[in-house]
């Protein structure tokens, strides 16, 4: 068929590559293109989705004009906003959205959430961690779309677990909403373009994290590549991780303030900031660190940081039970229990030079540092709003997803004990959703790509579980074969999704384009700080690599750094 003039337009605003690409695609497919208008109020069949629904409709399609400039500008796109109806009456609706660029690059982007959703992605902004000297994906050509998996978070936002009360609502949540929403948004795209998507990748961090490896674990077909910055593949196993910690910091006592978060924070800076070659203040041999700092015998600032006999007597030192709290943390958990899944504990995290919520840093990001971390208030029952994130989270698990008793008390559940029949068969019904396997064969066998990273001093989401997945797939494939597909890259004093120490920022995008598309694996990428020291570079060191100081050059620039075992 001869291709619409609008298509004709769309393909030579792409160059000749592009043209190829669309116009192909647009002979295969016996349909024109469809303005954003006439996208508004259309049906979306429940059989062009693989997983059961009742169909959904497109609630809204409105152009958006180009607003912005530089790496912040966002261009003229149509804007598609859908909801896919459930089987069960009862559960709430799959909410999405679409950016449609009015220039496309033949290509679509899925963006994943973070904590329990419930919210949709900004569709118009960058991948996670993502680069601030670069177009945003919509600018790059890019479709975009992401879901709030299947329900609508209430004031809580990330930490809304009442969705975990209605069972299609938590199979969403687990992982089914991921290829619901793809398939709805293929179809928008579909209807934009007459052309079915050339390449498919999807980003996420944490929860979305777990939901790119889940996609490309169950539905390989459906996708090219993905990014998974921190994320919670076992994200069962880390939940229960976190609720040892949570009991760990409810004890009288235990809970660190801000001031004693500086404290455990600056004692481990200046006992392994060197480590690596040079004090700059960032902790990069974690390894060795782990292995030499002990908080029990640390000194702060020529002092012990452990107080007095052992008793809390200030802000300028630990008192025994909270170091003994933060050794907890620190080392890994056994379950009293075995999860369906398979997994019997969780590894630990690296505390030592962590950023648990320091509230003396002045940085904009920094109350959000600390609301993902320690808060302001310690966990209890019933769990206060200001508690630690993985503690409000517990909370809602074990009332929502659990026990499904919003009068239980969650510091009650201590997961190094052996639990009743009952709450094993439910955790292993969250874990059967939410904990992956690493057999990625069916997305290998296809010649898909993984970028894999992650903050070192992620005290939420243990960079350890990351480095264990990579392991986990160098024993199915093959350390040679997994050099082939994935990529491991640790960024030290990065935390969960910020950090004032180092706030991560990276093209992944750009190195995926390259390794899934024209099969240049990643070489001498190098990750930006955007906060800490704003512009300072490091490389990005291929795990367990990390990166040391080479005895001379400019600290802040990642040429004066190589990748040392």
């Amino acid at each position: 068929m001869t291709a619409p003039p609008r298509m004709k337009r769309i393909a030579s605003a792409l160059g000749a590559a592009g043209a190829a690409l669309l116009l192909a695609a647009c002979g295969g497919n016996d349909q024109s293109p469809l303005a954003c208008a006439d996208l508004n109020g259309m049906a979306i069949p429940a059989s062009v989705i693989g997983l059961p629904t009742t169909g959904g409709t497109v609630t809204s399609a409105t152009v958006v004009a180009p607003t912005g400039s530089g790496a912040t500008a966002v261009p003229e796109h149509c804007l598609v906003n859908a909801a896919l109806s459930p089987v069960d009456p009862a559960a709430p609706r799959i909410l999405l959205r679409v950016a449609l660029p009015t220039v496309w690059n033949g290509k679509v982007l899925m963006l994943g959430g973070g904590g329990f959703d419930g919210s949709i992605p900004n569709v118009v902004g960058n991948v996670p961690a993502g680069p601030t000297d670069r177009p945003l994906p919509l600018a790059r050509g890019y479709a975009v779309f992401g879901s709030d998996s299947g329900h609508q978070a209430g004031a809580r936002g990330s930490l809304d677990g009442t969705f975990g009360q209605n069972d299609e609502a938590l199979a969403n949540w687990g992982g089914l909403a991921l290829k619901k929403t793809r398939d709805a948004a293929v179809h928008i795209v579909r209807q934009r373009y007459a052309a079915h998507p050339a390449k498919a990748y999807f980003a996420g961090g944490s929860t979305g994290g777990r939901e790119a490896i889940q996609s490309i674990q169950r539905w390989p077909a459906d996708w090219d590549g993905a990014i998974a910055w921190y994320p919670a593949w076992n994200q069962a196993s880390a939940m229960l991780g976190g609720q040892k910690a949570s009991v760990m910091l409810s004890r009288p006592g235990a809970y660190l303030n801000g001031a004693k978060r500086l404290a455990i924070h600056q004692a481990a800076v200046q006992a392994c900031d060197s480590l690596d070659g040079v004090a700059d203040g960032l902790i990069s041999h974690q390894a060795a660190c782990n292995a030499s700092f002990d908080p029990a015998t640390a000194m702060l600032n020529g002092a012990p940081l452990r107080c007095a006999g052992g008793v809390d007597t200030g802000d300028n030192c630990l008192s025994d039970v909270q170091i003994e709290t933060l050794k907890a943390m620190n080392g890994p958990v056994r379950f009293g229990f075995a999860l369906a899944s398979g997994e019997t504990g969780y590894p630990g995290y690296n505390m030592w030079g962590a950023d648990l919520g320091i509230t003396s840093i002045t940085t904009t990001i920094q109350p959000t540092i600390t609301f993902l971390n320690f808060g302001s208030s310690q966990p209890a029952n019933p769990m206060p709003a200001t508690a630690p994130y993985i503690s409000q989270q517990l909370d809602q698990v074990l009332k929502h997803i659990i026990t499904r008793d919003a009068s239980f008390n969650p510091l009650s559940f201590d997961p190094t004990q052996a639990q009743p029949a009952s709450l094993v068969t439910r955790w292993g019904v969250l874990a059967g959703m939410i904990d992956q396997s690493p057999d990625l064969s069916g997305f290998v066998d296809r010649g898909g790509k993984l970028l894999l990273a992650h903050g070192v001093h992620d005290a939420l989401v243990s960079p350890r579980a990351t480095a264990d997945f990579l392991g986990r797939l160098q024993q199915r494939f093959g350390a040679a074969r997994v050099e082939g597909f994935a990529r491991y890259y640790e960024v030290p004093g990065f935390g969960h999704a910020f950090s004032s120490q180092f706030n991560a920022s990276w093209d992944s995008l750009t190195a995926l384009e390259q390794w899934a598309e024209k099969g240049v694996a990643p070489a001498g990428q190098v990750v930006r700080d955007t906060v800490g020291v704003p512009g300072r570079t490091r490389p990005l060191c291929d795990y367990p690599k990390w990166p040391r100081y080479a005895g001379s050059g400019d600290v802040n620039l990642a040429a004066s750094y190589t990748c040392a075992n």
